[in-house]
């Protein structure tokens, strides 16, 4: 019988996470990474924040590296592929959103959204996959959301990029589960991250948010992260084509 620590170590895997200068991408490269994951942190581009948890995991003696590539950009997200070489861990985290009702359609701001949040998914997918396949093994992680199962009114695009990628993993987990490769989901509800910060600000916005969730307080970058560590670990290898809420209860 194996050990919990062994049930939960990923020591020999190489882990890619995007958008994991801050939030819940942040959160689990760190803990992936305190797992035994060799970690690939990513940015839009290079900045003070991506250093800086480059830095933080270092001091926790994780082994990492960075790499800056936007994923609106085609050509940037074949750079990061290259780059990253091996990837055995692939956590789709980054994404873009901007309040914007059906009414106040902007094309191009459709364009932004799917680009990063549904293009680069599958582009990524496809770089890492044939590895994934001759090694027999992988774990492909979608951050989808809430907005997936119930749109706000103000984030139809993004939702619906959400609801793409979620198709997406669900496609995946099937067809490459005989290579010894999972594919699932996880919908965060309100996480107090920077993304959330200005929205959070407002007392009522808060008063009116955590009414609608039972579990009467909102989620952290680490909540997330955990169930992304279960997913990735062997304690989690018979889930495949799961797509889990991370809400306290708020599509209840």
């Amino acid at each position: 019988m194996s050990t919990l620590e062994e049930r939960f170590s990923l020591k020999g895997l190489r882990a890619l996470v995007t958008g994991s200068s801050r939030g819940i991408g942040k959160a689990a490269a760190m803990l992936l990474g305190e797992a035994g994951a060799e970690v690939i942190f990513h940015g839009s581009r290079s900045s003070a924040k991506l250093e800086q948890a480059l830095a933080e995991a270092k001091a926790k003696g994780i082994s990492c590296e960075s790499i800056a590539a936007d994923l609106a950009s085609e050509k940037e997200c074949k750079g990061l592929i290259e780059k990253a070489g091996k990837v055995d861990l692939l956590i789709l985290n980054a994404s873009v959103q901007a309040y914007m009702t059906a009414e106040e359609f902007e094309p191009t701001e459709f364009e932004r959204e799917y680009a990063v949040n549904v293009r680069s998914s599958f582009q990524l997918i496809q770089g890492f996959l044939p590895g994934m396949k001759e090694r027999n093994f992988g774990r492909i992680i979608t951050i989808g959301s809430v907005n997936q199962y119930r749109p706000s009114p103000r984030l139809v695009t993004y939702a619906g990029t959400k609801a793409a990628q979620n198709i997406l993993m669900l496609d995946i987990a099937k067809s490459c589960a005989s290579y010894g490769i999972t594919c699932n989901n996880i919908a965060p509800g309100v996480i107090t991250t920077d993304r959330n910060e200005k929205a959070l600000a407002d007392p009522e916005t808060v008063k009116k948010l955590l009414s609608c969730i039972p579990a009467g307080r909102f989620g952290t970058a680490e909540d997330c992260a955990g169930v992304i560590l279960l997913l990735c670990s062997p304690a989690g290898s018979y889930m495949n084509g799961c797509s889990i809420p991370m809400d306290g209860g708020m599509l209840l």
